[in-house]
């Protein structure tokens, strides 16, 4: 399996980010780490693993940047309004650096993102704030509400950034059928302690004739070798 290594500086939050790529064509795909995780995690745990097929196949071309929720959401030593400003230099980091990256490498004009626990939160969050950029969604055991984080905090940027609030509400016409464009796809297990808020988006979503599907798995949990096991099927939708 083709892999590069990359780091650089990034200018959106001032300190030096890393990416692991794999593969050598298909679909560029941002695959997000679980909350606080690096990038070699999604290789390390077997992710990247489970879908050596569809990489080797120069199906999929699966880029893992890595996170910063340690300096964002789960930062407990500054204020919820920081930490908001901090995430929202995260989301310029990914679409500038990352995104505008992967669409260079490989010569597409949209990508597929992916996420892991709370990674769940960051891929479909950032594929509903610029559904322009992405075409498919896959979210893997994820949880979307941030207002756990913030603590009774509460200004527009947390609406615009959490998924459960802003989606209700979505009524624009050609913004709601970008999103329609896209595969959208949950996949949870019946023992996954966010199980709830999968079932509940998933329903949200296609209230809104917005068309998504639910894999739930039975007696899965919220764990590495439950999401082994459940990402491949997942990545036979997009590809």
């Amino acid at each position: 399996m083709h892999e590069q290594h990359h780091k650089w500086y990034s200018q959106y939050l001032n300190r030096d980010m890393e990416m692991l790529v794999f593969g050598s064509g298909g679909q560029p795909v941002i695959l997000f780490p679980t909350e606080q995780g690096r990038y070699f995690d999604a290789k390390d745990f077997g992710i990247i693993g489970s879908l050596e097929n569809y990489i080797n196949e120069g199906k999929v071309k699966i880029y893992c940047p890595d996170s910063f929720d340690s300096e964002s959401w789960y930062n407990y030593n500054i204020q919820p309004e920081e930490r908001v400003q901090r995430h929202l230099a995260f989301e310029k980091a990914i679409l500038n650096d990352v995104i505008e990256f992967a669409y260079f490498d490989s010569s597409a004009t949209k990508v597929g993102v992916c996420g892991l626990s709370f990674g769940g939160y960051h891929a479909l969050n950032i594929a509903l704030k610029y559904p322009v950029k992405v075409n498919s969604v896959i979210i893997v055991g994820g949880f979307f509400d941030i207002k756990r984080f913030i603590f009774g905090y509460y200004d527009d940027n947390c609406y615009f950034n959490n998924p459960v609030d802003f989606v209700p509400n979505l009524n624009d016409d050609w913004y709601l059928e970008k999103i329609k464009a896209m595969k959208i796809i949950f996949s949870t297990g019946s023992l996954d302690p966010s199980k709830d808020e999968n079932i509940a988006m998933n329903s949200l979503f296609n209230s809104k004739q917005i068309k998504s599907i639910l894999d739930l798995h039975q007696d899965y949990g919220h764990d590495w070798h439950w999401w082994r096991d459940m990402i491949p099927g997942c990545f036979a939708r997009i590809v």
